[in-house]
């Protein structure tokens, strides 16, 4: 069983030597001799059950470090430890840090050892807590994907392919939480499930629209947002939708999300001119055509990203039967009578495998024209 870390933070080594003595049975001990040795420790060597930091310290104080730890190391359990009754000192630690108990010097070792029990325990609840969240959300996301790509393969062939290009711009621009963004341009499309078949066809092949149907489409990223609203940890992720279509000068928040409704309005419109017949170049030059609709900097980053050498995709024509995990169809895919089965764009999955299984043999032997990566091409404008 691997070892509990904890992190002990004083300026006086003695100090630092007692706790090591009394801890050292139940735990792994890391120790610092000040606040930013102490936050360096958590970056190299972190993630820690228990961070408990001496009050009074040069340079950054217990209640600053506990700060910043909780910044850099939510998870941890923060404790004080303290040689004067400061209440002021005190208060400011447990509003700023977060901390979970308050010491005081000198502590006996049996109090010193529950308080630590108890931070390790508090540790492994809110761990606990996050894992299941975030199992949770990941099920939640793959239903609402898995729903997308059964009933309207169109739909689901293009948030594919924004995913695909949202996350590489968003490298490019050196987004911190991409997931947030890549998620956001996954479920971009959900709204679309509102719209009749026809009009969803329509807009999906590039045909013109009706000003009715055109009313419709617009509602997408509301209906979408509605739709994601009551799933816990997606409030980013909603923001992002919303914001993704509002004035430029209006595209407020986090920066994180702010910057996200700029990456995805940008790849939405584009793939929605290469779906129009547009090539490369003329969709790029559409976009920068439209002043004050994109942020300068990302939209340069964007058309820079599409002349820059990429993967090229091999074409290759297979049975369906044959597809496997990462190939994307280079063409739409229709079963008899004429309704779409994928659309292009669409990259395989474990889903799709899985109702692989239930097609006709006579359709599980029909070829298919898919790509999988090759080496490297500058691509054709």
């Amino acid at each position: 069983m691997e070892a509990i870390k904890v992190l002990c933070v004083d300026d006086e080594p003695h100090v630092l030597s007692g706790l090591t003595l009394h801890l050292r049975r139940h735990y792994e001990v890391v120790v610092a001799t000040s606040g930013p040795e102490g936050l360096e420790k958590i970056s190299s060597q972190g993630p820690f059950a228990v961070a408990l930091s001496d009050m009074r310290m040069p340079l950054m104080d217990g209640a600053a470090f506990l700060k910043k730890a909780r910044e850099v190391s939510p998870e941890t359990t923060r404790m004080l430890l303290t040689g004067q009754t400061d209440i002021e000192s005190a208060i400011k630690a447990v509003n700023e840090g977060q901390v979970f108990r308050f010491l005081t010097k000198p502590c006996p070792p049996d109090q010193l050892r529950m308080a630590f029990a108890a931070g390790v325990e508090q540790y492994r609840l809110v761990t606990a807590e996050r894992v299941l969240l975030e199992k949770t959300l990941r099920g939640s996301i793959q239903i609402l994907v898995d729903i997308l790509s059964m009933t309207n393969p169109e739909a689901f062939g293009r948030a594919t392919r924004i995913k695909r290009q949202v996350r590489e711009l968003a490298e490019a621009v050196g987004m911190d939480n991409c997931w947030q963004v890549e998620v956001a341009a996954l479920l971009s499309q959900i709204g679309c499930l509102s719209l009749p078949d026809e009009t969803a066809r329509k807009f999906y092949n590039g045909q013109e629209l009706t000003a009715d149907e055109n009313r419709m489409v617009a509602q997408i990223p509301s209906i979408t947002q509605r739709i994601l609203a009551h799933i816990p940890r997606l409030e980013s992720v909603c923001e992002i939708l919303a914001k993704q279509n509002e004035p430029l000068d209006k595209v407020t928040g986090s920066p994180a999300t702010a910057l996200g409704a700029k990456i995805l309005r940008i790849v939405t419109d584009f793939d929605h001119l290469e779906s129009r017949g547009l090539s490369v170049q003329m969709a790029l030059d559409t976009l920068q055509g439209r002043t004050g609709r994109y942020d300068p900097q990302v939209l340069q980053t964007f058309s820079q990203l599409k002349g820059a050498p990429k993967v090229r995709w091999i074409v290759k024509d297979v049975p369906i039967s044959s597809v496997r995990l990462g190939m994307v169809f280079a063409e739409d895919v229709h079963i008899r009578v004429g309704t779409l089965l994928v659309a292009r764009g669409y990259e395989v999955t474990e889903s799709f495998l899985e109702k692989m299984r239930n097609f006709p043999k006579d359709l599980l032997s029909r070829s298919v024209r898919v790509v999988i990566p090759g080496e490297t091409e500058r691509p054709a404008q």
